[in-house]
């Protein structure tokens, strides 16, 4: 008997689900259960030759210089920035000046992470969507029919000293190299914040030496400091059948921004024009993406697109995604600014909170939650 069939006959087969695909990529599992298997109008259309690592349908986001925004060009990458948050919802971030060890390092550690004992990840085991470290696997493990081929280590960074002592204290570095990663993509996010508010007409530009803000967009920036920051450690061990499944199903993300980094191995795919289209990894790069805040703060003029996650046969692939919003209670509507006879207001107004509770009760699909927010 194989050792992955010895696993299935001692250990009850959905509480083995809910342990995650690294445990059973360890068992030398040699077919993807049931349990992982889509319908088939919803798996992946992945040839042989994509499985070979053909480059088809692969998409080239468009690419913002961040250390270009910062520059006399400033207002040429702005205008850059607005066509890529209206047209793709993504984009590149490149020159990001984040150093590159901080970058490695957190690819590493989170490597590591996945490769402990099986009985050490799963000390952070927990059901609690709001519990300050979370160890787990799926999308959402508590409601999904279907399982996704992906395990995953959320962990909720601010206040970052109190949420601290509750990271997992192995690898022995990973809470100092995950809060540095944390506190360097917080920085990150603000700054870009400012740039998307400055390309939104919202505020003046930064090089402006007479630059004046709103005092309403300027609480609102200054919220962001003090706002919810989720980091999301995602691994997706090799899997046996990938036409068969997904890491991640179509989704968006509820934030205003997402900052992922990826390793080198291809996976991520964005709903380009109605077609599913897998983007190139740059090295030393950021994926970014307008999440639902956005798209509701900025009245739909910036779209938050569906994207989702293949696996492979060969090769783990690892993604460290940083979710940015405003704190935890506050409400998130459109800004005022932008909403007139015109663009009447589309969104009603909402908070994580809200987020949280509607995806704990039923199973997350697209962007249904975007949907309940619109105004008919």
């Amino acid at each position: 008997m194989s050792p992955a069939m010895a696993v299935l006959t001692t250990e009850n087969k959905e509480s083995q689900y809910q342990n995650g695909v690294k445990r059973l990529h360890e068992n030398g599992i040699s077919k993807v259960p049931n349990k992982y298997i889509l319908p088939v109008l919803e798996r992946p259309n992945i040839t042989k030759h994509q499985e070979a690592n053909v480059t088809k349908n692969n998409l080239k986001l468009p690419i913002i210089d961040f250390h270009e925004l910062q520059g006399p060009n400033r207002p040429q990458v702005l205008e850059s920035l607005a066509s890529a948050c209206e047209q793709y919802g993504f984009f590149q971030l490149v020159n990001h000046g984040i150093p590159s060890d901080v970058v490695s390092n957190m690819i590493d550690v989170g490597t590591k992470f996945f490769e402990l004992p099986f009985e050490e990840r799963a000390k952070y085991m927990s059901s609690d969507m709001r519990a300050p470290v979370r160890y787990g696997t799926s999308f959402n493990q508590n409601k999904d029919r279907v399982f996704c081929w992906r395990d995953f280590l959320k962990l909720v960074c601010h206040p970052l000293p109190d949420v601290l002592p509750h990271w997992p204290s192995s690898p022995v570095d990973m809470r100092n190299l995950a809060a540095t990663y944390a506190k360097e993509t917080k920085y990150l996010f603000l700054m870009l914040m400012e740039a998307i508010f400055e390309s939104l007409g919202l505020v003046e530009s930064s090089s402006s030496p007479a630059k004046k803000k709103t005092t309403e967009e300027d609480e609102v920036l200054k919220e962001f400091e003090d706002g919810s920051q989720l980091m999301v450690v995602n691994c997706y061990p090799p899997c046996p059948q990938p036409d068969l499944t997904l890491g991640m199903p179509p989704h968006s993300d509820y934030g205003f921004l997402t900052l992922l980094l990826q390793d080198e191995v291809e996976g991520l795919q964005i709903q380009f024009q109605d077609e599913w289209v897998t983007v190139e990894p740059i090295a030393n790069s950021f994926v970014v993406n307008v999440g639902d805040h956005l798209e509701i703060f900025s009245n739909g003029k910036y779209k938050s697109v569906l994207h989702r996650v293949l696996v492979n046969s060969r090769k783990d692939r690892i993604s460290v995604a940083s979710l940015h919003s405003l704190p935890f209670m506050r409400p998130v509507g459109p800004s005022p600014k932008l909403v007139d006879e015109l663009n009447p207001k589309r969104y009603k107004d909402t908070d994580f909170a809200s987020f949280i509770e509607y995806i704990s009760s039923r199973e997350p699909k697209k962007k249904n939650f975007l949907e309940s927010r619109k105004l008919t």
